[in-house]
């Protein structure tokens, strides 16, 4: 009997070819050959950067990509501001698991565009036409490696948006995570929590920034009346860290004991078998989502590492927001601020569902307070403190 044969038999399914594993090649080049070194500084460091005066070239390189993610978002979102900024700003796509394998580079580069948004600067899919910049920024932990390997560089740093190694078990890519926190890069961390996670547990020098939101998208809608029925979930079940099973649990009890309340899931591609009644959003653009926030009686999204931007941009437009009271959901909004946190159970999830649902004074309160903290988180106050980073690195 043959591999394809055997495979057939024992696993009960035809040969689907090779099995992908994540192989970081850029991880061996690092550990054969060392980091490439710094460029010397032909000028001294644009210290004026942060006023507008000096100018950057910052390449920024990012991993594999899906629709619908929230941290390359997050990246674009930076470097339009830097860009509007003065900045030059330039994409690199670091595919160590064969995401993109098959396809070409102008479709991957048009399929990063189309679905994070634009830049003045060039998009790449691989790193032939490497030059070199200013700063070199890598983006989570499959990137790292790559960037201590680009030359021509005059400094590298670490944009870090939530604590990777809890993505996975017991694991290679969970230990390599780890590590790169420890190389020596220069960080700056997605919330003061995260960054201090990077100083205590592995000894980095981190800095913070808040995640910002796009006020022209996620407002308060004039002339939308706010239902009194409607609860939404973030159930994005391919992020294991946004505890879909347990968000689907609460919603089955608070289902089972108001069945004809409305439920709506969204931000996952495929629909959810979630043993309940309830409409399958999919995965919206951010006018939609606006539009869903903006009629909906309360959103549940759950962040068991780094919080999401979900939650912030559902504030933004007068939604009450419940979570779970995970260590950095505490330390970013406190117990009893905008957000209500509730245990990560379902029962005390559904609980804090019903109770909001039913009282219409704290509802207004949180809805209120969420509005105005939404207020003080912006791109353009995002990217300035990313500036500001990048400058020190360089001095």
């Amino acid at each position: 009997m043959n591999a394809r044969d055997l495979a057939r038999r024992v696993l009960g399914r035809p040969d689907a070819g090779p099995l992908q594993v994540t192989t970081p090649e850029a991880l061996l080049e690092y550990l054969r050959d060392g980091q490439a070194p710094l460029a010397p500084s032909t000028e001294p460091a644009p210290a004026a950067a942060a006023s507008g005066a000096g100018r950057l070239r910052v390449a920024v390189v990012v991993p594999q990509f899906r629709r619908g993610s929230g941290g390359h978002s997050t990246v674009m979102h930076l470097l339009r501001g830097l860009e509007a900024r003065g900045h030059t700003c330039s994409v690199w796509i670091e595919d160590s698991d064969g995401t993109h394998s098959g396809r070409s580079p102008d479709d991957v580069e048009a399929s990063f565009r189309g679905w994070f948004g634009g830049l003045s600067g060039d998009v790449h899919a691989d790193f032939a036409a490497w030059r070199g910049a200013d700063v070199v920024l890598a983006t989570g932990w499959q990137t790292v490696y790559r960037v201590l390997r680009l030359d021509r560089a005059r400094a590298r740093g670490y944009l870090v948006q939530d604590h990777e190694p809890e993505f996975y078990g017991t694991s290679a890519e969970r230990m390599w995570a780890e590590q790169t926190y420890a190389l020596g890069l220069p960080a700056i961390a997605a919330s003061p929590w995260l960054a201090g996670v990077l100083r205590e547990r592995y000894g980095a020098r981190a800095d913070a920034f808040d995640l910002g939101i796009d006020h022209a998208v996620y407002a308060p809608v004039a002339g939308v009346d706010r239902r009194a029925d409607t609860v939404v979930f973030y159930a994005r079940a391919v992020t294991a860290r946004r505890a879909v099973p347990l968000g689907v649990l609460a919603l089955r009890e608070l289902a089972r004991r108001r069945p004809r309340l409305r439920i709506v899931l969204f931000g996952e591609a495929r629909p959810i078998d979630a043993g309940f009644r309830h409409t399958d959003g999919g995965v919206l653009d951010g006018d939609s989502l606006a539009a869903l926030y903006c009629e909906a009686t309360l959103g549940m999204v759950l962040s068991l590492t780094n919080p999401s931007l979900v939650p912030t941009e559902m504030l933004a437009c007068g939604l009450p927001v419940v979570d779970v009271a995970s260590e950095s959901m505490v330390a970013t909004f406190d117990e009893d601020g905008p957000i209500a946190l509730a245990r990560p159970d379902p029962m005390a999830l559904c609980s804090t569902i019903e109770r909001l649902m039913d009282d219409d004074h704290e509802r207004a309160r949180r809805s209120a307070a969420g509005v105005e903290y939404a207020r003080g988180r912006t791109w353009p106050r995002a990217a300035e403190q990313l500036e500001t980073a990048l400058v020190r690195w360089l001095t």
